[in-house]
This record gives C-alpha cells, sequence and structure tokens, in this order.
C-alpha cells in the first residue's frame, strides 16, 4: 500500500502497456483513471513471446494464469538456417537449468488474448475507470496535478498524475521530449496468424514440436509458433527492403518479399505463401532516451523505449515498466517520488535492451562469411547454455528504491 494517501493517476493508452499499468497503479492502492482514443478496447497484429521476465510480471499483476489458458508454452527455441534448412542452435525451455533458473515459463500466445486478460483484469478492478473515445490533445500540469484535454470534447481530465503509455508514436512524448519522429530500420514485417490444421508437411511437424522456429538468412528472417492452445500458428516474416525511401510508403512490398525469400530452403518457401500479406509493417525504434519523467507526467512502454522486435522484448519491457511503476508507487510518498524511483531501476535496462536488440538483428541477417562464422559459433552451445541471453530475461524489477 502507499504511504501516502491514494493518488488519482490518468493513463493515456489502453494497450497493453497502458493496461498493464493501470492494473498495477490500482493495485498500488491508487485511484485510476484511463482514456483509449479508439472507440473501443482492443490489440492488433498476431503472436507474441513471453519469455519469463515477462510471465513473472504477469504474476505480480495477478493475471499469469488468465493468460497460461490460452497461451502456449514452447519446449524449445530452435535458430535454423533459413539458406540450408540446418538447425544452427537451441534452447530447451523444459530443461532443469532454465527451470531453476528462471522459474516462470516461456510462452507464446496471441496479442489479443493477452490484451484481453489485462482488460478483464482492469474492468474488474473497482478503482479502475476506462474510457474509449478520448484522444489526448494537449496536457498541463504545475505542482498540483495534471490536466489533459481531449479532442472529442472540451472535458478536461484532472489527476495528481499521468503515465503516457500511448504507444509509438506517442503525443505526449512528442510534446515533452521532442525528439521527432521514430527511427525506421528499413525492415518491414508481415505477419498473420491461421488455423494449425492448414499446415502441411515440415509444417505441420514444426506446428504440432509446438517450438518457436527462427529461420535466420541474408537481410530476412522468418518466425513460427503456435498460439491460442496450439489452435493457429503465427508466422512473421521480416525483411530489408532495398526500395526504402523517407518520403514514400512504396517500399517492403510483397515483390519484395518474395524476392528476397527465394532463394531459402524448401521448408521457408512452403511456409511463405501462408504468411498474411493484409498489412505490411515497418520497423521502428528510438535511440534510447535518459529522460522518462517530466513533472507528474512519466513515460512507459513503447512511449518511452520503443525497440525492434529481434529480442521479443517489447511486450516484455511494457510488462516489466508497469510492475516497477507500480511498486514505486507502493513504496513511495507522493507520485513525484515514485516516477523518480521506477525511472532509476527501468531507464538503463531498457537502453540496454533497445540497443542489443538492434544488434541482434544484425546477427540474425548476416550474410556470407559472417552467416557461417555465427552458424559455427552457435553450434557449439548447449541447449541448456542460458548465460549469453539470462540478462534480459531476469528483471530488475525486484531493486526498487523508496526515494
Amino acid at each position: 500500500m502507499p504511504t501516502s494517501p491514494a493518488s488519482h493517476i490518468a493513463v493515456v493508452g489502453g494497450g497493453i502497456g497502458g493496461l498493464a499499468a493501470a492494473l498495477a497503479a490500482a493495485r498500488a492502492g491508487h485511484q485510476v483513471t484511463l482514456v483509449e482514443r479508439a472507440a473501443q478496447f482492443g490489440e492488433i497484429g498476431a503472436g507474441l513471446q513471453l519469455a519469463p521476465n515477462a510471465s513473472l510480471a504477469l504474476d505480480e499483476l495477478g493475471v499469469l494464469d488468465a493468460v497460461r489458458q490460452h497461451a502456449v508454452a514452447p519446449p524449445r527455441l530452435v535458430m535454423m538456417d533459413a539458406l540450408t534448412g540446418d538447425q544452427v542452435t537451441s534452447l530447451d525451455l523444459r530443461s532443469d537449468a532454465y527451470i531453476q533458473r528462471f522459474r516462470h515459463p516461456y510462452l507464446v500466445t496471441h496479442r489479443t488474448d493477452l490484451h484481453a486478460a489485462l482488460l478483464a483484469a482492469c474492468e474488474d478492478h473497482p478503482a479502475i475507470a476506462l474510457h474509449t473515445g478520448h484522444t489526448v490533445t494537449r496536457a498541463e500540469q504545475d505542482a498540483s496535478g495534471v490536466r489533459l484535454h481531449f479532442a472529442e470534447s472540451h472535458e478536461v481530465l484532472a489527476a495528481d498524475a499521468a503515465i503516457a503509455a500511448d504507444g509509438l508514436h506517442s503525443r505526449l512524448r512528442q510534446a515533452l521530449v521532442g525528439d521527432g519522429d521514430p527511427v525506421c530500420s528499413r525492415y518491414v514485417a508481415f505477419r498473420g496468424a491461421l488455423p494449425t490444421d492448414r499446415m502441411t508437411g515440415r509444417m505441420s511437424q514444426h506446428a504440432a514440436s509446438e517450438a518457436v522456429m527462427v529461420w535466420a538468412g541474408p537481410r530476412m528472417h522468418l518466425v513460427q509458433y503456435p498460439v491460442r492452445r496450439g489452435e493457429l500458428y503465427n508466422q512473421v516474416a521480416v525483411f530489408e527492403s532495398d526500395h526504402y525511401t523517407p518520403d514514400s510508403d512504396d517500399w517492403g512490398t510483397e515483390a519484395e518479399l518474395e524476392e528476397r525469400f527465394a532463394g531459402t530452403c524448401q521448408t521457408v518457401r512452403d511456409a511463405l505463401p501462408l504468411v498474411s500479406r493484409e498489412r505490411r509493417w515497418p520497423l521502428f525504434d528510438r535511440l534510447p532516451n535518459s529522460n522518462w519523467v517530466h513533472g507528474r507526467i512519466v513515460l512507459l512502454g513503447d512511449a518511452a523505449h520503443p525497440m525492434l522486435q529481434y529480442l521479443a522484448q517489447g511486450a516484455c519491457q511494457a510488462l516489466e515498466d508497469a510492475v516497477a511503476l507500480g511498486q514505486a508507487l507502493a513504496q513511495n510518498t507522493g507520485p513525484d517520488a515514485a516516477f523518480a524511483a521506477y525511472a532509476q531501476v527501468r531507464e538503463e535496462r531498457a537502453a540496454q535492451i533497445q540497443t542489443n536488440a538492434r544488434r541482434f538483428g544484425e546477427i540474425c541477417h548476416l550474410e556470407g562469411m559472417g552467416a557461417t562464422l555465427r552458424n559455427q559459433l552457435l553450434s557449439a552451445r548447449s541447449p541448456e547454455d542460458f548465460d549469453d541471453i539470462a540478462w534480459v530475461w531476469t528483471p530488475a524489477t525486484a531493486a526498487v528504491p523508496a526515494l
């Protein structure tokens, strides 16, 4: 429980990070009003991976059991060479070494299922009020609190403090930090989930194994894993476009997708026609920002640290943020001290993961001799050797200080 009277905290953004933040703040004893600009709550996209640091966070938020009802706990993470079809390396997620080191499961789930579990928990919490159709246009603040203004009406939401969880293109971040547009990586993703019974041949075998398959190739990769209790199979095809220009949207096309994957092994080529083409997703991040706190407004999730997907940590880090912020709100007197304590724990860790996500993408997308050396080095690893990834999968939230 907080060491001071309960504060009224506004959360801007109703995605995974915003809902988790609202739930964490309410569980810390505060009143929460969450505003979402969409007409109804929902999450777009396909599957996501929840490493043990995310499962721990979900456990701390009281929703892990609900998430596990729809998730899959894969037995292995497997890297394959997309050109030769040979296995490069793997990690055994059911080994004693994994269980003893991380204790919480590695899960894969559909984004909508995770979002639904968090939304249900927020709807059930008496201290949380949820509002859709509220687009924040302006935030004012002084020593006593924050006032949010909306595009849809002259209504003003007054709160003691605010959490900006409004995503990659955060309006509040732009107003507070002013660091311009996110950085385009020149990579795009085509992704989606389809019924598992549409899998055939070796794809069917991979789906039945429930493993997370990463097919790494030159300037491209394919990720596959089952979601929703194994009923759906998630596929994400990622590649670098040769036709990127910052002032055009005519790049990263389906024709480029086909061209980039043309030289891959038969299993990857068999999978490609089943990759969803409904929407193309350009991949963005930002350079790390060491200033998350702006008076009584604090950044969280992609508004604070958008990252490339190569360590599968985007949602995981937003969940870590929420738990750390909840702990800070419970252990500190007033939002100012709580926000400072939260940032002290989270800023450096999130920056390290942002930076290393870029590096891992470079390793994954090596070509020629670089790819050969990568494969040789990784093939010598034991499936029970987690030393290289343990720092990512082990959160620092337990060290949230009282300031």
